[in-house]
C-alpha cells in the first residue's frame, strides 16, 4: 500500500493511528491535507437569498477561514459596471458582496477592499448597484478605480495578452475573490469569474483588439483567484452584458462557489445552457492548467436550501 493511501485510511480509522505515530512536527500537516481532500471542489446551491446561499455553501468549503487567514488584505471583485438596479441584473447582488466582506472581515482579514473599473460613470454604478453602500455597512474599503494612476504595468506570459495594467488593490493584496452574477455576453458568450476579471485592467480596448476570449484566458497569468463565488439568483439570459428589459432576466435563485476559477466557469455556463468547452476562453484556461473544465472530474456538493 502506498504511503498516501495508509495514512488517508488510518485517518479515517478514527482520526487514527496513523497521524498519532507520525512525528509531532508532521501531525498538524497531514492531518489538515486529508481533512482538504474531503471538502468538495465545487458547491451548487439553488433556493435561497444570494447572502443564505453563500453561508452554507462557504461552510461547505470548510470556512472562509479556508482561504481567508488573520491579518491579510483581500481583494473582493464584483461586478458593478453598470447604474442599474438590482433587479436589471447586470450587476452582483449587494447583500452577497456585503456577505462576503462581513465573512472576511471575521476571519481575520485586516482589510477587504472592493473594486471593479466600472463601464459606466462609477460614482452613479456604486450608488445605482446599491453595492456602495452594502460594501461600506459591512466594513469593507472601496478602492478607487477611475484614473489610470491605479494601475500598475505587468508583464506576463499570456497566449497574446504579454503585459496590462492592473488595479494596485490586486497586487498589494494577499487574496483575491471573484464574485460575479452570471449573465450572457455578447463578446464573450457568457460573463462569469473570468470575465469578471476583466473589471481589474485599465484598458480594455487593449483586450478587444488583441483577442477578447485569449485575454480573458490571459489574465490569470497575472492573478488567480483564490474564490470564485457566482451569483446567479437573477441572470440576464440574453442582450448581455447590461440587459435591457425584464424579459432578458430568468430568476434562477442560484449561486455557485469554487476555489477553481475554471471549474467555476464550466458549471455556470451550463446554467445558460452553453457547453463549457464551447466558450473559447474557458477551453483557454483549462488548456494553460487554470483549472478543470471537465465536471465529470470534479467532486460536487448540491444543496437546495
Amino acid at each position: 500500500m502506498e504511503r498516501r493511501e495508509f495514512l488517508k485510511k488510518s485517518l479515517t480509522l478514527g482520526l487514527g493511528a496513523g497521524v498519532l505515530f507520525l512525528p509531532k512536527g508532521l501531525r498538524g500537516g497531514v492531518a489538515k491535507a486529508l481533512a482538504e481532500e474531503n471538502y468538495p471542489d465545487l458547491v451548487a446551491l439553488k433556493g435561497a437569498s444570494p447572502e443564505a446561499m453563500f453561508d452554507r455553501g462557504i461552510a461547505a468549503l470548510g470556512g472562509i477561514g479556508r482561504f481567508v487567514k488573520p491579518g491579510q488584505t483581500v481583494v473582493v471583485k464584483p461586478n458593478i459596471s453598470w447604474d442599474t438596479p438590482l433587479d436589471g441584473a447586470a450587476n452582483t447582488s449587494p447583500a452577497l458582496v456585503a456577505r462576503v466582506v462581513k465573512h472576511c472581515l471575521d476571519a481575520g482579514a485586516k482589510r477587504v477592499f472592493v473594486m471593479d473599473h466600472s463601464i459606466e460613470y462609477w460614482e452613479r454604478s456604486l450608488d445605482g448597484s446599491g453595492i456602495g453602500a452594502a460594501v461600506k455597512s459591512a466594513g469593507g474599503v472601496y478602492a478607487p478605480s477611475e484614473d489610470a494612476r491605479y494601475y500598475q504595468k505587468i508583464d506576463l506570459k499570456g497566449a497574446v495578452l504579454q503585459s496590462t495594467q492592473i488595479h494596485e488593490s490586486l497586487l498589494e493584496s494577499d487574496v483575491l475573490i471573484s464574485v460575479p452574477v452570471l449573465k450572457h455576453h455578447g463578446g464573450a458568450g457568457v460573463s462569469i469569474a473570468m470575465k469578471n476579471l476583466m473589471g481589474c485592467v485599465w484598458d480594455r480596448r487593449d483586450y478587444h483588439s488583441k483577442g477578447l476570449q485569449n485575454c480573458i484566458a490571459d489574465f490569470l497569468h497575472a492573478k488567480k483567484p483564490d474564490l470564485s463565488i457566482v451569483d446567479a439568483y437573477r441572470v440576464i439570459t440574453r442582450h448581455g452584458p447590461r440587459g435591457g428589459s425584464p424579459d432578458d432576466v430568468a430568476e434562477m435563485s442560484a449561486q455557485i462557489i469554487s476555489p477553481d476559477i475554471v471549474a467555476a466557469d464550466a458549471a455556470s455556463a451550463r446554467l445558460l445552457g452553453r457547453e463549457p468547452a464551447d466558450v473559447p476562453h474557458i477551453r483557454f484556461a483549462a488548456e494553460a492548467g487554470f483549472g478543470q473544465i471537465d465536471l465529470t472530474k470534479l467532486k460536487i456538493e448540491r444543496l437546495a436550501l
